[in-house]
């Protein structure tokens, strides 16, 4: 049986330097997010939602990052689901992306709300005609009794709108606006890059401000 203590990785990929990294995180994550893509990482847009219930238990849970830009972060769920009932009790989250072929981690904190319901319209109706009806068909994180009542409920919502399904009314986008952010990168005998940004000031966009953050190097 293979033990588990001495499974052991030296990194030795790339480095992260202050020099070399980006004074805006948002930069830095576009960065690292546009190399993993192009390394054809398998799903490089996966990235982990940890939540926390109104009884302090955490909880987290992998999703596809739908989109980023100075507003922050969007993915699109079901507002129903564990998450949803955990973002509403408590509006703060973490988020976590794991490239483990580049050694690369990046956390990401922040406050979470819903985006607007055009944005997620826009987005609902450029889904495959599937996974739209599949919004319908799962009551997600409610216990089922089996497969069979995904099956039937997927038949009876594609019989109901066919070609045309409106997007759930318990379905949607959020969007964690950062104000904290770490990069990651792995480096030999364990010593690793590890660049904390911490935002300082908030832009604002109607003065054509933009946010200031604080970078600092955190021992690994």
């Amino acid at each position: 049986m293979t033990s588990l203590a001495n499974l052991r990785k030296s990194y030795e990929h790339a480095e992260l330097n202050e020099d070399a990294s980006h004074a805006d995180p948002l930069q830095q994550f576009d960065q690292w997010l546009k190399q993993a893509i192009s390394a054809e990482l398998p799903e490089p847009n996966a990235m982990t939602v940890a939540t926390v219930a109104s009884n302090l238990r955490p909880s987290t849970r992998v999703v596809l990052i739908k989109g980023y830009d100075e507003r922050g972060i969007t993915w699109f769920t079901n507002y129903d689901s564990r998450k949803g009932q955990e973002l509403a009790g408590n509006p703060y989250a973490a988020l976590q992306f794991h490239w483990v072929e580049l050694e690369r981690v990046v956390r990401i904190e922040g406050l979470v709300e819903k985006v607007s319901d055009e944005e997620s319209d826009a987005y609902f109706h450029s889904r495959p005609l599937d996974s739209r009806i599949g919004a319908w068909a799962s009551p997600q994180s409610q216990v089922i009794s089996g497969r069979a009542v995904l099956v039937a409920n997927a038949a009876r919502y594609g019989a109901q709108f066919l070609l045309k399904p409106p997007r759930p009314p318990h379905w949607g986008g959020y969007r964690l606006k950062p104000d904290h952010w770490q990069f990651w990168q792995g480096r030999k005998s364990r010593l690793h890059d590890r660049l904390r940004y911490t935002l300082s000031r908030a832009g604002d966009p109607t003065v054509g401000t933009r946010p200031l953050w604080l970078r600092e190097r955190l021992a690994p």
